[in-house]
């Protein structure tokens, strides 16, 4: 493995479902290799909300403390490792500095440290159904499935970590009519139609317009001048910007219990796609590889199959062949976007050499896209 740490991630969700922190695993050879790593990634580094650091199957140790850690971050000790006197020191400089620090598979009736603080506690469900009395908030991790989760947290669980919300979850019968005034406004756009028919859709929405015109005038654009409406936002922007953040809009239209981590999950896709689409393409098609990543949870969100949707939508054929088949121009991208979410890094690699990536630039598309994921949670 080179030398350069490699990371994937998580989400931490609350007993609702909130997005409560991110979880990132670093894999690398050594302490050395991904204290390295983060460093030279910290000018991505997502701000919002706290971060957790699992170094993988690696000792924790002080060469950590190697590390500029972020105000927001929190270093993983696995509990397995807590007879190992690296493991302890580590411990105790991390509390000296006030750096917060998460107990990792824990099972409960564990003999630990007496003078340590945990934030949280994670626990392998799989093996232990019911958490008992933890020094901590108690983590569920190894869910298959949003039944699981409920399961969890009815048998004392704090909250999850981990991917289990994109299964199990119980089909819609039919589109809202919000995500369908959404994709009507999207098929406009699509077809250039003219302002005026937009704007009295947007009319009819007062949140909707809000909401939209609150996208559009984020740090992430860096307008120069603030958009006060519709037809303003088609002068400066154009109808293919517009089009993304549409797209945009429907990804976080749900009002389900799992929406915060779904809308996290798709607009995090969406972002790193166009961030690495940067090496490939030109700006049109990282738009388009934006909105790939964006739907490609769009069948979870709206409950139906992701036939229906795309049936209702006019999208260029590289994005359903991507949604639909796994294969075309954008597949590859999407393949890595969902690799960066597995505990395990193989799949990544392979990814990654795929596309003839270097570490560096699948990390720094990562963190700033979760960052921007984060920044768009209202």
């Amino acid at each position: 493995m080179s030398q350069t740490a490699l990371l994937t991630r998580e989400p931490v969700v609350n007993k609702k479902q909130a997005i409560t922190a991110n979880r990132l695993i670093a894999h690398g050879p050594d302490i050395a290799s991904v204290t390295k790593t983060l460093n030279a990634a910290s000018q991505y580094w997502p701000e919002q909300f706290p971060v957790l650091l699992s170094l993988g199957r690696l000792i924790p140790t002080p060469a950590l403390m190697e590390w500029h850690i972020p105000v927001n971050a929190q270093v993983e000790i696995p509990a397995q490792t807590l007879n190992d006197p690296r493991t302890l020191e580590l411990l105790r400089l991390l509390q000296e500095a006030g750096i917060g620090t998460c107990l990792t598979w824990y099972a409960p009736g564990m003999a630990l440290p007496p003078d340590a603080n945990w934030s949280f506690i994670l626990i392998d469900a799989r093996k232990n159904p019911n958490p008992g009395d933890v020094p901590g908030l108690g983590l569920a991790w190894g869910l298959p499935d949003v039944p699981d989760f409920k399961q969890a947290i009815g048998s004392g669980y704090d909250g999850a970590s981990g991917w289990f919300f994109l299964k199990g979850n119980a089909p819609e019968k039919e589109l809202s009519p919000n995500h369908a005034q959404i994709i009507r406004l999207l098929n406009l756009v699509r077809n250039n139609a003219e302002i005026h028919e937009i704007e009295n859709i947007l009319k009819q929405d007062v949140a909707l317009s809000y909401k939209l015109l609150r996208y559009i005038n984020s740090p992430y654009f860096g307008l120069m001048v603030e958009i006060q409406h519709f037809r303003h936002a088609v002068s400066i922007l154009g109808y293919d910007k517009l089009n993304k953040w549409l797209s945009l809009l429907l990804v976080t239209a749900s009002r389900a219990p799992n929406a915060p981590a779904m809308m996290q999950t798709a607009i995090a896709r969406g972002r790193f796609m166009e961030q690495i689409g940067a090496y490939f393409l030109d700006e049109a098609s990282r738009e388009n590889l934006f909105i790939t990543g964006a739907f490609s949870v769009l069948d979870i969100l709206l409950g139906t199959s992701m036939q229906t949707v795309l049936d209702e939508m006019l999208l260029p054929e590289p994005i359903t062949d991507a949604l639909l088949y796994k294969q075309g121009d954008y597949a590859q991208f999407l393949q890595l976007a969902c690799a960066c979410e597995s505990f395990d890094p193989a799949a990544l690699i392979q990814a990654m050499d795929n596309l003839h990536l270097a570490p560096e630039q699948v990390n720094q598309a990562q963190l700033a896209a979760l960052g921007f994921a984060d920044s768009m949670q209202s």
